[in-house]
């Protein structure tokens, strides 16, 4: 089946399977190097329909398939790929991906930047290298938040506008009975803006204090900025990074995103409270999305 779906344990990825057929036996498959290439595509295609996450660590297609860390590693594949990867990750239709991190050198960075297009000098490359440990030596994580990643950069290098600013938020719960005599607990955001000279204050309810605080942006923000009308936020992950600290740890949020032209980003923020984690999580999706609209 197509990544291994089924009702029972253990069917036969074909996605892994034909491949490994073609490209690394003598196998008659009838299935051409030229079809070959739309395997990723196949594979991404069947877990959108299902609504189910993209299969990262899945050999061939896999968004970690083709991916690359350390420095020296990143450095050798620059120079010969086969070094460290079986076949050309196009054969398949996926693509080879450099992480920055704190383990990054300079290979990985420019590899990450010449996919952006982004153009900078030898001077301005050792500052973002500087840059991304100390954001990583906070809590910060770029391996898959490419999006956080690009905006660190172009706002290093004067690239990008902010296209408003807050003032200030607050966030309520309020936990209580119901009129069907049901415990609920109620969220609602206050946030204070800048928008284009503009002083805006709006309210959001939502399901919980980040929906709140999502929902009150959205109405700040919309007649200014329409094409936010079609941004969704698809998944939300916490991570604690001290937790010897107990309620008082560092937390790091990831937050996907996608919209109607199938762009689909990560962005992170950190912080020791979660609610300001995942603002600054959030307002990275906003400012991305609103930077190639406008942009592109």
């Amino acid at each position: 089946t197509i990544n291994g779906l089924g009702e029972r344990c253990g069917n036969t990825n074909l996605i892994s399977l034909i491949p490994s057929l073609v490209l690394k036996t003598n196998f008659n498959t009838n299935i051409s190097k030229d079809k070959l290439k739309s395997l990723t595509k196949i594979s991404n295609t069947l877990s959108n329909i299902l609504n189910e996450p993209k299969p990262k660590n899945s050999p061939y297609v896999g968004e970690n398939a083709f991916s690359h860390k350390g420095g020296l590693h990143a450095s050798a594949v620059a120079k010969d790929p086969s070094t460290y990867e079986h076949i050309n990750p196009d054969l398949v239709g996926n693509t080879r991906n450099v992480i920055i991190s704190d383990q990054a050198g300079k290979a990985n960075l420019l590899s990450q930047l010449d996919k952006l297009s982004i153009k900078i000098d030898n001077n301005e490359l050792s500052q973002i290298l500087e840059l991304i440990k100390q954001k990583e030596s906070e809590g910060f994580s770029y391996d898959v938040a490419l999006a956080s990643f690009e905006l660190l950069v172009r706002r290093h290098i004067g690239q990008i506008n902010e296209y408003f600013s807050l003032n200030k938020f607050r966030v309520t719960d309020e936990r209580r009975w119901n009129a069907k005599g049901k415990l609920v607990t109620d969220s609602e955001a206050t946030v204070h803006l800048e928008v284009k000279n503009e002083e805006k204050m709006t309210v959001g309810v939502g399901n919980g204090p980040v929906n709140a605080i999502d929902s009150a942006l959205r109405q700040a923000l919309i007649n200014f900025y329409p094409t936010l009308n079609d941004l969704k936020l698809t998944d939300y992950k916490v991570m604690i990074l001290s937790s010897d600290q107990g309620t008082g740890a560092i937390t790091r949020v990831h937050i996907e995103s996608t919209d109607d032209s199938k762009r689909h980003w990560t962005t992170v923020g950190v912080s020791s409270n979660i609610i300001d984690a995942s603002y600054n999580a959030i307002y990275d999706s906003i400012t991305y999305k609103l930077f190639n609209d406008l942009n592109n």
